[in-house]
């Protein structure tokens, strides 16, 4: 049977005006453009979301304004992690997690907590949380990584249903050969998507999706059907045009991606600053070419 949160979960931007306050307008675009593509579930206020910029305020109006234009209905996932365990679980018990398939609980940042301090960590937010949690391994930006161990371990808890992992191939080889076979195990690296999947993996949670949810959705699902050379056909497609996304920080190439299609603004707000415009024309440039723009 197919879980709920298989396939493609977009990591949804936070769409700015000109004033870097929230263009809600933008939003409804964004969330129909990506339902009406096919992704499978959303996902609020995660890394892409620029949750590190926005207010406790703007993240429980995100999370109401996501249930109140979901034009499919689909799952919803809600970024709800940081490095202070105390008030994480104080969010989580102030936050209406209603209609919230899960919630997406980042590895802590900056203080570089011990394996040990992890389990601590994530049972505390489990044992806390009313719906499910899934861990998110993001080494790149947390400097700590989730050891394969620690996942084994925060796999026993009933409440802990799975991990989004962007780390290496490696440690996704080891995750699908380790993990119990219903541990949901997503990709958080839209390069590997096939990759991974080949190996075990069950979907993806997005960048690329924001912009290209149809075709983003084609490739997974071709893959996790088993037709691999049509899911390589397209993933090939997207390699280097992946990489251009990154060149000055996430969200800030997607965004552009997204600029240039209409549905909204590329504003980021700062320390960020929005794509140059030499990323904007090679993002273009990069579109045309690869057909994602007609």
């Amino acid at each position: 049977m197919e879980h709920p949160l298989m396939g493609v979960g977009v990591a949804l931007i936070t769409p700015f005006d000109q004033n870097h306050e929230i263009d809600y307008n933008g939003l409804r675009r964004l969330l129909d453009t990506t339902s009406e593509g096919g992704v499978n579930y959303l996902v609020v206020q995660g890394t892409t979301g620029e949750t590190s910029t926005t207010t406790a305020q703007e993240k429980v109006d995100l999370l109401k304004f996501a249930k109140e234009n979901n034009p499919k209905n689909l799952p919803i996932v809600y970024g709800l992690g940081g490095n202070n365990t105390k008030v994480v679980i104080e969010t989580i018990k102030n936050t209406n997690l209603s209609g919230v398939s899960a919630i997406l609980s980042v590895c802590p940042y900056y203080n570089k907590p011990s394996q040990a301090g992890l389990i601590a960590h994530f049972t505390a937010i489990a044992d806390a949380s009313p719906v499910p949690v899934l861990l998110y391994n993001v080494p790149g930006r947390t400097v700590t990584q989730i050891q394969i161990p620690t996942v084994l371990e925060l796999a026993k808890h009933p409440n802990i249903i799975g991990i989004k992992d962007a780390s290496s191939i490696e440690n996704a080889i080891e995750l699908t050969k380790r993990c119990p076979k219903d541990f949901l195990l997503l990709s958080g690296d839209d390069n590997l998507v096939t990759t991974s999947i080949s190996m075990g993996f069950s979907g993806v949670i997005s960048v690329i999706a924001n912009a290209f949810p149809k075709e983003f959705g084609e490739m997974t699902w071709a893959a996790l059907k088993g037709d691999f050379d049509k899911a390589a056909s397209i993933q090939q497609k997207f390699v280097d045009f992946d990489t251009l996304l990154y060149v000055e920080s996430n969200p800030v190439g997607i965004k552009k991606c997204c600029e240039i299609k209409g549905i909204c603004s590329s504003e980021v707000r700062l320390p960020l600053v929005k794509a140059s415009d030499e990323l904007g024309k090679k993002l273009e440039n990069a579109m045309i070419t690869e057909g994602f723009l007609k």
